[in-house]
């Protein structure tokens, strides 16, 4: 690969540390593939294979980060090999050396025993650029600590943090409306290509680059629950593709066709650029970190089952109390303007969870044969899924033109579609795409996402609109 695919945000030679976790069990995933392959008479994974499932995966991989996920059937063979090469020599890979994830990979270091008598010949070809390094068993300790954490409560850790951060960035997101809309900033409209969720959909792409590139291992060291409510949670929720597409339809629908295509255009612009500035920027704060010697070592790191659990708990009461206070608030006021924020807080959670399921997809390609790794399946499916249901609730409210309709459907669209579809995970795939030997496949995939939720929009909603009458 090229040396422009790795520099990804943290990736530089100043900060090389030992292969993360899940990079070597996706290593060992590598090698279990060719092997299986070669025995079956079919080509062995390429490099070129192996970035498109990467670029695919920059985003999000869903449940598949959680450790009991990890160490299912399907990767026994790379736990099996560092068990059977526990004597080995044992040397950190540095970071730059494999492309830069956003997701879940960005775990703090650990290493890997790898001699050359029991490598395959492409691990060869890595392990000869290895660099000596002090063994750090901080990871070691992790993993034992994990392994005492049952899957259930893996999942449910992980799911109430994407709640209470799916509620947050919610929140966020309609604040931002408010603020840059026509009873205030006046900046963002309705009838202007600068739609409504511009600012929230470029502030979410902004934190992505350093959230989501540069300090994602930072993270993940502290929590990998916190990094993934931050990301996918968050960030996720924060930002809005369906949304963006139905603003779009709405211009369409009107007559402005002109406006919707540029608002496709000049939004992915802005939304592109916003990830790049964020990252930009996060290198340049990590770099004046490392001058004046400020680390994170202050931070309490959430590494053993007792700090998991009580995490688990403080965000369990969190929950609680977002949604009641959400439901009270309702209750009092459902005939208020922000009723709809009541009610999108509601629903806004079971957005980020479809959305989190679904983005255990991406790197899987298409069909049994696994075509088209490069697809991000998962992210594609969440945001076409959720810009066809907000066109059908938005066809409801023309047709049946009465507050409580309004009301709910506006607080699904806000919550429910909004946190399920998403353009920060959109985008930092866009950007890995871009950065890649390929980078014709960053404008393919942005242009299939946007053209096919537009069309079915049009099916969804314009249509009838036109049709029926609706507008007039």
């Amino acid at each position: 690969m090229k040396e422009r695919v790795m520099d990804h945000g943290g990736s530089n030679p100043e900060t090389r540390q030992g292969i993360p976790l899940n990079r070597a069990r996706s290593l060992g995933s590598s090698f279990r593939r060719s092997s299986f392959n070669s025995s079956c008479d079919q080509p062995p994974l390429t490099d070129h294979d192996a970035e498109s499932e990467s670029v695919s995966e920059a985003g999000d991989i869903g449940d598949r980060a959680l450790y009991s996920n990890r160490f299912s059937d399907s990767e026994r063979f790379s736990l099996s090999l560092d068990r059977a090469l526990e004597n080995g020599a044992i040397a950190p890979i540095p970071e730059n050396a494999f492309v830069q994830s956003y997701g879940f990979r960005g775990r703090e270091s650990a290493t890997v025993n790898t001699p050359a008598s029991l490598v395959p010949p492409q691990a060869e070809e890595i392990v000869s650029t290895l660099a000596n390094c002090p063994i750090d068993h901080s990871e070691d300790t992790k993993q034992e600590s994990k392994r005492k954490f049952s899957r259930l409560l893996e999942y449910v850790t992980c799911l109430v943090h994407l709640a209470v951060f799916g509620i947050l960035g919610v929140l966020t997101r309609y604040g931002l409306q408010k603020l840059f809309g026509p009873e205030n900033a006046n900046v963002t409209s309705n009838e202007t290509i600068l739609y409504p969720d511009l600012p929230s959909n470029m502030v979410g792409s902004f934190l992505m680059g350093w959230w989501g590139v540069v300090f994602k291992g930072d993270i993940s060291g502290i929590s990998d629950y916190l990094s993934i409510g931050l990301t996918t949670g968050y960030l996720g929720s924060l930002t809005t593709f369906s949304g963006w597409n139905q603003k779009m339809l709405d211009l369409s629908v009107d007559g402005r066709w002109l406006f919707a295509i540029l608002g496709f255009l000049i939004g992915l612009f802005l939304v592109a650029y916003s990830i790049i500035f964020g990252i930009e920027t996060a290198k340049g704060f990590r770099w004046i970190m490392k001058r004046k010697n400020i680390t994170c070592s202050w931070c309490l790191k959430v590494d053993s089952y007792e700090r998991d659990l009580a995490a688990m708990v403080g965000f369990s009461l969190m929950l609680i109390l977002l949604w009641s206070l959400s439901g009270s608030l309702l209750e009092r006021d459902f005939s208020s303007e922000a009723a709809e924020l009541w009610v999108g807080c509601l629903v806004g959670p079971v957005g980020v969870w479809a959305r989190w399921f679904l983005a255990r997809l991406n790197g899987r390609g298409v069909g049994r044969k696994g075509r088209w790794k490069w697809v991000p399946i998962g992210t594609l499916m969440a945001n076409v899924l959720a810009a066809c249901v907000m066109a059908a609730l938005a066809t409801v409210k023309k047709a049946v033109k009465t507050e409580k309709v309004e009301t709910v459907a506006s607080g699904v669209q806000l919550g429910l579609l909004g946190c399920l579809s998403t353009v920060s995970t959109f985008i930092a795939e866009f950007n890995a795409m871009r950065l890649s030997d390929q980078p014709w496949r960053a404008y393919a995939y942005a242009a299939l996402t946007m053209a096919i939720s537009f069309a079915l929009g049009v099916l969804i909603y314009s249509i009838p609109v036109w049709t029926q009458g609706f507008n007039e």
